[in-house]
């Protein structure tokens, strides 16, 4: 049972790594897009919300998650405080990319998790 224990502890320290947000080059300076790949879960989504530039970036903001998966709860959450950080700001951030699971599991949480976080 320790065995099993260290393994998945070992394994999702690991797999929280993974994700990724890489900034793509847009020739309209007034959007800023982010392309996100990975698992996003709770372990790999707590420094999600860190990974971007709220007041250097323009009013208008695409989080691209095509080549992410949002597998639970918090990382909606996690969603929701990235939008409401840029609305704070006067900005605009659009979710975007999500594929069929994700986009039902967001639909569905977001906005009834506590916002501000």
């Amino acid at each position: 049972i320790t065995g099993v224990l260290v393994a998945s502890v070992l394994f999702v320290r690991r797999v929280a790594h993974l994700t990724t947000v890489t900034e793509i080059e847009q020739d309209d300076a007034g959007v800023r897009v982010y392309a996100v790949t990975g698992a996003l879960f709770f372990a790999s989504s707590n420094d999600l919300v860190y990974q971007f530039d709220y007041t250097g970036d323009p009013d208008d903001v695409i989080i691209d998650l095509s080549g992410a998966q949002v597998w639970d709860a918090s990382t909606v959450a996690t969603l929701d405080a990235i939008t409401h950080k840029y609305a704070q700001r006067g900005k605009r951030a659009h979710i975007v990319g999500l594929d069929d699971v994700s986009a039902e599991r967001h639909e569905r949480l977001a906005g009834h998790l506590g916002a501000g976080h």
